[in-house]
């Protein structure tokens, strides 16, 4: 019978598992604190460990990486009633096979049980594998990187969670995709704080927001007298990335010419600035982040295939805001704290209906959209209420789009509507992609596969656009 320690300081934990679990199938053994663990682990080598992440003295995450520095190959499934983003992307650092929360579901924790036991099988006949600097460091010491905070406890959120505690401390390439807003450079930096590299800089450039000409010259730098106006040598990104991390905001952005030299960069791990044919060595991670599909901008021969496969070894993807609604209210509860520090308010409070007002929004520009939407409900609330009227979409289209036949465009030519800079394009892109999809629909009778392969896109990015403009499942409409 295969053998599986139960750790948890509370004996009704313990017992309850034995309740679950088929003993007839399964030998189980108990610990109740960090030392008893480690040496039940010593003595009998499970085939499985579950453990409690909450103990009194030295914690879950202390026990799993006294076991993993013993035998890596076992595979251990974290416990806890308090589902943090620290927690979660430390367990996976860490090594943990899967965390689960309280209370969870039995069938789910035995087909879990099952999966890990199957996945440790073909190892048992190995040696033990050396554990990585992963499960070696103190936790102390990656406490000391960790200054920001990914919010949410939304399952979309924690899956992320998961795949960066998995990849923090690789120094395999990153990709990170998602629609403007969704938090991108946060899940880049988070990467950084868990990986061997956080004492080491986090350089970040937007790729979009600088010019081509002068792209090459901020990654790569320049010698004196190289261009005009070039009047003392300038290291570029790299060189201040060196040893570190180096995060390329909208990637998918940058020209042709310049991703054959950040290719050459990657392959040769070499870098030369501007006007110098001398080669300085690099050692930089790459986390790259995109809005738009890289795979699309291939096929339009506009991204380079080598280098999409050299930057995305591993693609973490951020749900819209859309799609994590459960987690509105406690990135509310942390715009409301982080904008009162700031703007030096009182006491804030937030209406029901306010909180109601927020939840029916769309939020088209994300989490970016929200925080700007309370900061400026704090700046022009009166007293130490937020109300309704205070909360306002920056994309919010409802008086627009529900105008029979007025278009965004004719909208906003016909009205006097203030601070909309830059917005009358955004808003038209967003009618013709509706219409799109409408007329996509209606060609293939409302097959959503046919509809997804008819537009370019996967079928769940159709879906998700069919419930951003209020389309019913299959609907046809006509213009």
């Amino acid at each position: 019978m295969e053998k599986i320690l139960i750790v948890d300081d509370e004996k009704s934990v313990r017992y309850s598992f034995s309740k679950i679990l088929d003993q007839k199938k399964y030998t189980l053994y108990e610990a109740e604190n960090f030392e008893t663990a480690l040496k039940q682990f010593r003595e009998i080598k499970p085939d499985l460990a579950i453990v409690d992440i909450e103990m009194p003295g030295k914690s879950g995450l202390d026990v799993l990486q006294a076991f993993k520095s013993e035998l890596p190959q076992t595979p251990v499934i974290m416990v806890t009633a308090f589902g943090s983003s620290d927690r979660v992307i430390r367990a996976m650092k860490f090594g943990a096979y899967e965390y689960i929360e309280k209370p969870f579901d039995i069938p789910v924790l035995i087909k879990l049980i099952d999966e890990a036991l199957n996945s440790a099988r073909p190892q048992k006949a190995e040696q033990p594998v050396k554990p990585t600097g992963a499960f070696t460091r103190n936790l102390s010491d990656d406490e000391s990187c960790n200054d920001d905070r990914i919010i949410g406890e939304s399952s979309a959120i924690k899956d992320v969670y998961k795949l960066i505690g998995r990849v923090a401390a690789t120094d395999a390439s990153i990709l990170v995709t998602g629609e403007s807003g969704t938090g991108k450079e946060l899940v880049a930096r988070a990467i950084h704080q868990y990986s061997d590299r956080c004492n080491q800089p986090f350089i970040a450039i937007n790729c979009a927001a600088i010019p081509e000409t002068l792209l090459e010259s901020e990654l790569f730098g320049y010698e004196k007298g190289s261009f005009t106006g070039a009047t003392r040598d300038k290291q570029g990104k790299f060189e201040d990335a060196n040893n570190g991390t180096l995060f390329m905001d909208e990637i998918g952005d940058m020209g042709l010419l310049l991703q054959s030299k950040l290719l050459r960069v990657l392959q040769e791990g070499k870098i030369e600035r501007i006007g110098s044919s001398k080669s300085i060595k690099v050692n930089v991670r790459i986390i790259a982040a995109t809005n738009r599909n890289l795979e699309t901008l291939i096929a339009r021969k506009l991204f380079r295939e080598d280098l999409y496969y050299r930057i995305r070894v591993i693609t973490i993807s951020l749900p819209p805001l859309r799609m994590r609604k459960n987690d509105i209210p406690l990135l509310v509860e942390h715009f409301i704290k982080k904008h009162s520090l700031q703007l030096r308010t009182p006491s804030i409070q937030l209406l029901p209906e306010t909180m109601d007002r927020i939840m029916h929004h769309q939020w088209p520009g994300n989490i970016r959209e929200l925080e700007n939407a309370i900061k400026r409900a704090l700046v022009l609330s009166k007293g130490n209420l937020i109300t309704p009227d205070l909360i306002q979409s920056e994309n919010d289209q409802s008086k627009i789009t529900n105008t029979p036949g007025v278009s965004p465009l004719d909208y906003y030519l016909t009205h006097d509507i203030e601070d909309q800079e830059g917005k009358i394009f955004d808003l038209v892109t967003r009618a013709i992609e509706k219409d799109l999809i409408i007329w996509a629909l209606t060609k293939t009778s409302s097959n959503q596969l046919k509809a997804a392969k008819l537009l370019g896109i996967s079928r769940v990015m159709l879906h998700e656009r069919m419930e951003r403009f209020g389309l019913e499942k299959g609907e046809k409409t006509d213009n």
